[in-house]
This record gives structure tokens, sequence and C-alpha cells, in this order.
């Protein structure tokens, strides 16, 4: 290719040659003119720059105006595409008079496209409206299709960089119909792209990822290396709205690194300033300001005044983040002039909540008001739906701080309705539904906490509910047929005695605001009694944390054992000696259980009656050892009251009675690091257990290279029992089985031997008891959403209950806990009776009375019980 655009060069400098041959002046005009255009694709700017020049004083001496203008036009464009926006504009201007003078239709149209592109550049959207308008009805006049398209195009860029969404993709809807009947791939690419920045302005995220990845497609197909950047660009942006930081810097260093190799100096900066955004998020502020100061000078560079009123907006949120929040001020109300001065309207409304959030850090509540209502009257007229959110939780935030509690719940309830609009959008993406809950909690805690203040205790419980587990309870209302357009339990007129219906004789549900930790203590009778309590000395985080290094969850695990982390490669935790510290009795009144009991337990301790508990955790104590924290009292735990609903609720032949999957000790001596060591051991205790567990039950079980990936989720579906005894991943609890056979002759991949959660939550389980004997199993990353990992993964495939640990756990204990666990549940009691006596007969005994050995046990969901095959 680049062989063919100096050959068009030399050709040119041909013609040129022959044309002064000749002294033919205007044949001499248009060779340099023709050469011109050679140096301005290949691309030579600078070049084609001097060989105008040299063709614009031939045109005037003969006369020619059309080629006058035509070459001013061309200038233009070489300026332009050196971002001299400024310089291209004067140019533009003249190719647009001379154009109307000489009656050149074609010509005014183009240099209407021109300037309207140029002004665009420099962030000036309603003057690159006015002349976009003017292109398209030349375009019509002339009958034009493809100007036509283009005119449509242009309009969508303009009234997206405005604000104004809808608008936008009524344009490029038009462009995306012209471009496909003209078969022009790479520009429906562009337009796809276009679609995608549009979706996310109005907080369709699902719609704006799917644009997106169809434009990146497109880029890769036909070689469009810049649309390739700026897809990633887009995918980024989508990505860290939803709260996937990680993800979407991948995707902005993409865009960085292709923004660089073509030289597109407006694109590099857009990626800095998009860096800038993910690391400030990420609490990195020495990167982010890097990021932000590039952002900046380039802007200036290239003369962007909406850029750089923006990079201005972002170094504001560096201030603001350190505390600094008069030095934020200066840089938002130069974000805000420049924002006015182009017509930026996204811009201007971004500044004034900017301006808000700092005058309200600073106290000065009223003023905050004013500025978040400027926001919010901004983001309403163009139709952001996320941004009227945040503007809206804003404004309750003031109201709240002024004690006009009234008007905060108005404003709160506002916002979580538009934020639930946005998430709905999602439809099926389970993990973008979760990324989007969790990044903007802080409005559904707002609303609660807020009616606790207002005195209203059942709706802020009815509040706080609705917030729990969103994703899950869409994925449960598919799972056992629940009207879809029922979005709780707890529908908005239903009072809380409904569900309390299914609920066992008590539940506590808890909930966190930073230390202070709220309990509504439920019971059959229909009676709610709050109580609130502050967590002394740290925070929820470092509670647990303290809790996990004092009973060395890590210390005395052999080699032969559940906890090796087969995603990490990580033997740390493996290499350590049996230890000989001395343990604390549970049954003594110093132990380290005392302080979350003192937390979780002790302040409703007198209002629990009865042996049976169903808890609702938040935060991190949803990774709490709640079965542990109690003697007398069988502990159990569920996302959310409305989930415990639909759970128990499923219609009665909807969970099996009979059947049961063992699975135990994969073979995993074809299981490598990346290195081709091995580096997971065998369990022969877990094949013990799973051999135990088929003798009781009649079951032959799924050991050795029978236990494949692809035969344990083929044969899970229908059972009532299924029993996994292998390694699990630290951070998500996945499985270890063993490798499928198609990869004979290859190192098997991960995707061939680890049990993930989107594995399990692609089946339909009828299971009424899930055991994951497994080394943390019952982990996951924390969310808004509660705990999301394999456990969470097998309640939405259809689980009634899972068993599952919240730490490592050694080989040999889990065979004797197995087998006591086991043992009750063949006498017929409940999964809950057989744990809480599983763990007692553990706690007393002398060899693993360590709190590390007896209490990881957790059950999750509802207490079921398992009809056995007469011996």
């Amino acid at each position: 290719m680049v062989d063919e655009k100096w050959e068009a060069v030399e050709q040119r400098m041909l013609e040129l040659a022959i044309a002064i041959s000749v002294e033919d002046r205007y044949r001499e005009g248009r060779a340099h003119f023709r050469l011109g255009g050679a140096y301005l694709n290949l691309p030579d700017y600078q070049q084609a720059i001097k060989t105008y020049a040299r063709a614009l004083p031939i045109f005037r001496e003969i006369g020619c105006r059309a080629d006058e203008g035509s070459t001013y036009g061309n200038l233009g464009n070489a300026y332009f595409s050196l971002g001299n926006f400024k310089q291209a504009i004067e140019y533009y201007e003249k190719h647009l008079s001379i154009a109307k003078e000489v009656g050149d239709r074609a010509g005014e149209g183009c240099a209407c496209g021109n300037l309207g592109h140029a002004y665009l550049s420099l962030g000036n959207f309603k003057q690159a409206i006015e002349y976009y308008e003017k292109y398209l009805s030349i375009a019509k006049k002339v009958g034009e299709t493809v100007w036509e398209r283009t005119g449509y195009g242009n309009l969508g860029n303009a009234y997206g960089n405005l604000g104004y969404s809808k608008q936008a993709i009524e344009y490029y809807e038009k462009h995306l119909n012209i471009t496909k009947e003209v078969g022009d791939r790479a520009g429906e690419g562009s337009t796809y792209g276009n679609l995608g920045i549009a979706y996310l302005s109005l907080g369709n995220f699902k719609q704006a990822i799917e644009y997106s990845e169809k434009h990146l497609s497109i880029a890769e197909e036909v070689g469009d290396t810049d649309g390739m950047g700026s897809a990633n660009g887009n995918l980024g942006n989508a990505y860290r709205n939803l709260g996937n930081f990680e993800l979407a810097i991948e995707y902005y260093e993409k865009h960085l690194s292709i923004a660089k190799e073509v030289g597109n100096r407006a694109g590099e900066g857009s990626a800095y300033g998009n860096l800038g955004n993910a690391y400030l998020s990420l609490g990195n502020f020495k990167q982010a300001i890097e990021n932000y100061k590039k952002h900046l000078s380039i802007a200036k560079e290239v003369g962007n005044r909406a850029k750089e009123g923006l990079a201005y907006g972002n170094l504001g949120n560096i201030y603001f983040d350190q505390g600094n929040f008069k030095q934020a001020i200066e840089y938002y109300e130069k974000h805000l002039s420049i924002a006015k001065e182009v017509g930026d309207r996204v811009g201007e409304g971004g500044a004034y909540g900017n301006l808000g959030n700092a005058y309200c850090a600073l106290g000065s509540f009223k003023e905050a008001m004013d500025y978040h209502k400027h926001s919010l009257s901004i983001f309403k007229e163009i139709g952001d739906c996320l941004k009227e959110a945040i503007a809206w939780y804003s404004q309750g935030r003031d109201y709240e701080l002024l004690g006009s509690l009234s008007n905060a719940l108005s404003c709160y309830r506002s916002s979580i309705k538009q934020f639930d609009k946005t998430r709905h959008s999602l439809k099926s993406e389970d993990e973008l539904k979760i990324s989007f809950r969790d990044n903007f909690r802080v409005s559904y805690t707002a609303l609660w906490r807020t009616l606790l203040k207002n005195g209203e205790i059942g709706k802020a419980l009815d509040a706080a509910e609705k917030g729990r587990a969103q994703a899950l309870m869409d994925i449960l209302k598919d799972q056992y047929g629940v009207d879809s357009h029922s979005s709780s339990a707890l529908a908005p007129n239903q009072t809380l005695t409904a569900a309390l219906e299914l609920l066992p004789s008590q539940a506590v549900f808890v909930a966190l605001d930073n230390n202070k930790i709220s309990f509504w203590v439920l019971r059959k009778d229909n009676e709610i009694t709050f109580r609130q309590n502050e967590i002394a000395n740290g925070s929820a985080d470092l509670l647990m944390k303290t809790f996990l290094k004092e009973i060395g969850v890590c210390d005395g695990v052999k080699c032969e054992n559940r906890s090796l982390d087969p995603l990490r490669n990580d033997l740390s935790c493996n290499k350590k000696p049996i230890s000989e510290k001395t343990v604390i009795p549970f049954s003594s009144s110093v132990n380290s259980l005392q302080p979350l009991y003192d937390v979780l337990l002790g302040p409703i301790a007198d209002l629990l009656q009865g042996n049976d508990l169903l808890v609702v955790p938040d935060g991190p104590f949803c990774l709490a050892p709640y079965s542990a924290l109690s003697e007398s009292i069988r502990i159990r735990t569920i996302p959310s009251l409305t989930a415990f609903n639909m759970i128990v609720g499923a219609p009665n032949d909807f969970h099996s009675k009979t059947g049961a999957l063992l699975v135990g000790d994969p073979w995993l001596k074809e299981v490598t690091n990346e290195k081709g060591e091995l580096f997971l051991e065998q369990l022969p205790c877990a094949k013990k257990e799973v051999e135990m567990i088929g003798q009781l039950l009649q079951t032959t079980p799924l050991t050795g290279k029978s236990a494949t990936k692809a035969e344990v989720l083929k044969s899970m579906k229908s059972v009532a029992l299924v029993h996994i005894a292998s390694h699990g991943c630290q951070e998500t609890g996945e499985i270890v089985l063993a490798p499928n056979n198609e990869r004979k002759s290859q190192i098997p991949e991960k995707e061939d031997y680890i049990l993930k959660m989107s594995d399990v939550q692609t089946i339909s389980l009828r299971a009424r008891l899930v055991v994951l004997s497994c080394c943390h199993s019952g982990q996951g990353e924390v969310k808004s959403e509660g705990v999301v990992g394999i456990a969470r993964a097998f309640l939405c495939a259809g689980a009634r209950c899972v068993l599952v640990s919240l730490w490592a756990i050694d080989d040999e204990v889990t065979l004797l806990f197995m087998r006591s666990f086991y043992q009750h549940l063949v006498d017929g009691k409940s999964a809950s009776v057989a744990l809480q006596q599983s763990m007692k007969s553990l706690r007393e005994s002398k060899q693993y009375c360590a709190i590390k050995h007896w209490a990881p046990f957790v059950l999750v969901g509802d207490d079921v019980t398992l009809e056995f095959p007469k011996k």
C-alpha cells in the first residue's frame, strides 16, 4: 500500500514536469494540486501544504476561482490532520466563500462539512451542528446519497458530544442504514462505535458493549487500526462505568498503544484521560495525575477546548480525593467556564456536580445544593440516565446533611429509580449487573440509612432488602418461573407479613454503613426488633482479617490437603509443619471467636429464641463463620430474604428426592503449572470420603480419571445430592476436576479441568443439597450482591442448600467431619443439625479442637433433609 502511494507521488511529479515543460499554467497548477493530494494521502502533511501553496498563486493568476477554492479546502484538510484546527478553519472559510461566489454547490457542501469537523474538534459543538445541518441540506438538494449519509453521521457526532444521546442515535441509525446499502464495512464499523458511545451515555451498558465489540470486530476485519483503538477505548469506558476498573485499564492501554502507533494525538490524549479516571477509581493518585497531566498537555496542543476543560475537571477530582477542596474548586471552575464557552452540556453538568460535591465537603450545603440542582437539570434535559441518577443522589445527600429528611428520601428514591432502569437494560448479563450494582451502592445505603433516621424501621428494612442480591433474584426468577414483573418478594404495596411466612422461626437481617452495623430481628409472630451498634477499634474488614490471622488458617496444613490454590500455583501455605501452638478451647471465655460474637450476635443475643437462625449478612461479614458462633443455635446464611423465599417457595416437584453424584480425588497428574511442573497433590482422604458416602447411599462415586469436568457437569443435573471433594481456588472457590479427554496429546488448559462459576450457572440443577468439600468453597468477591463465588453459582443453578468451607481444610479432618455429617443425615437429621453435631464432635476432640479445623463449614440456603435408600 505504501509503495502504491509513493508511485502516485512519482506519477504526479512527472505530470508536473511535463506541465512546466510545455508552459501550460493551468496544467501546472492542477499538477501541483494533484501532487499535494498525493502527499496528503501518503501522509506527508507538511509537504502537502508546501505543494498546495505553489498551486494557489497560479490559480489566482489565471483567475480559476473554483480551483482556488478547492486548494484552500485541501490546505484546510492538511492543517486539520496536523491538529491545527484554527488554521484549518481559516482555509475552510475561504473555500466556502469562493464556492458560494461561483455557485459550486458541491464545494459549498464540502466546506460546510469540513468546518463542522473543525469546530467539533475544537469542542464548539453548537457551531459544528450549524455547519453540519447546512451540509445535510445541500446533500439532500443535490441528491447525493453518500453525502446525505455523511451528514447524518456528522450530526450524530455533534449531538452526541453535546450530550443529546437520543438525537445522536436517531442520526446514527440513518447513517447506518445507508452505510449498509452501499456496502461500506469500515463505515459500518465506525457507526457501531458511535452507537456504542451514545448508548453508554444513556446508561445502556449492554447495548454499548455489543456495539463497541461489533466496531472492534469490523475494524480488525478491514484493517482499520485507528478504529481498533477507538473501539478499545469505548469498551474501557463501558467497563469503567460498570466498576470493572482493571479490565477498563486493559482496554485503555490498548487504545493508547494504537493511538501512538498511528500518530493520533487526540486519541492519545483521550486514552490518557481515561486511564487517569480508572486509576483514580482504584485510589492510585500518582498514576492518575500523571495521565491527567498528559491529557491536558495534548488537549492544549491540538486546541481542543472541550477536552482541555475535561482535563481540568479530572485534575480537580484528584485534589478533591486528597481533601484539598479549595484547589479542586479552582479546577472545577475552569472546567465549567470552558464547557459553557464551547457548549459542552455534558461537561457543564459534570462541572456543576463536582462543584456541588466540593462545597458539600466544605460544609456549604446550600451552595452545594444550587450546583447540584444545575447538574440535575442538565442531565435530565439531555436524557443521561446514569448521570441523572448520580445527580439525584448528590442532591439527596445535601438534603440529608441539612436535616431535610423527607426531601432527601425523595431524591434517593429518584436516584435508585434511574439506577434500576439502567440495571434493567443489562438484561441477562449477570456479571455486568453485579459490577454495576456494587459501583453505585451508595444510593441504596443512603435510602435505608435516611429511613432509619426518620424512624421508619420497616421501610428501611424493605429498602435494604430490595438492594440485596438483585442479580441473583433475576436468575432465580427464571429458574423457578417467578413472574418477572415482580422485582422482589417484598413488593411496594406489600407488608413484611407475607415475606415472613416462609422464614424459619427467626431471622436476622444485617446491614453495614461504614462502621455502623444495623440488625433487624424478624420472628414468625411478625414482630420486628431493630438494634444498632458501632464496630469498635476498626472496621468490619479489619475485624475479619484479625480473626483469620489469630486462628492461623494457613498453619498446620500438610502436603496431603485441599488448600492448594490451582489458579495461583501458590504453595506458600503448604510448606509449614504442623503447628504446636496451644489451642484455647471453644468453651473458654477468651478465644478468637469472641470478638466476632460480640459484634455479630452479642447485640441481639437477648432477642434470639429457639435453636434455629437464618442470617442475611453484609459486607466482609458475609465470610464470617456464623455456624461456629453459637453452640446452642443452628445458624445458616442467605444472600437476601427474597432469595430464601424463592428457594423454599419453589414448586414441590422442582427439587429431586433421590439420586446422588459423588466426586472425589480427581486425577491431577496431568495438571501442571506454566513451567510444566506438577503442583497439585492427590487427595487420598477425599477418595475415602466419597467411597464412605457411596456405601451409605449405595452409589458408586466418580474418582480418579472418571471425575472429569465434562462428566461431572453432565451427571449433576437431576440428582438430589451433589458432593465434590477436591482442591478449591482461594479467590472464588472454583473447583479442580480431572481434565476432559479432548486434548489427549496436549497439556490440559484450565478450561479443561476448572469447574468455573459460569459452568455451573449454565446448567439447571434439582439438588436439595450440594456439599463442596473443598478448600475456600465459600469464598468469592464480596459485593453488594453478597459473596460472588462458586456457592452462589450453585444457588443460581437451582440448589436448595449448599454446604461450603470458608478457608483451607485439612484432608484428614474433612474426612472425619464428613463421616459424622453424613451419618447424622442418614439418621434422618436435617443438614443444619448434622452440621452442628459434626462441628461439636471435632471441637470436643483432642486432636482437632483448634478453631481452624471445625469452624469453616457454613450452610447457605434452606435447611434440608434427604431420603436415603434402605440398607
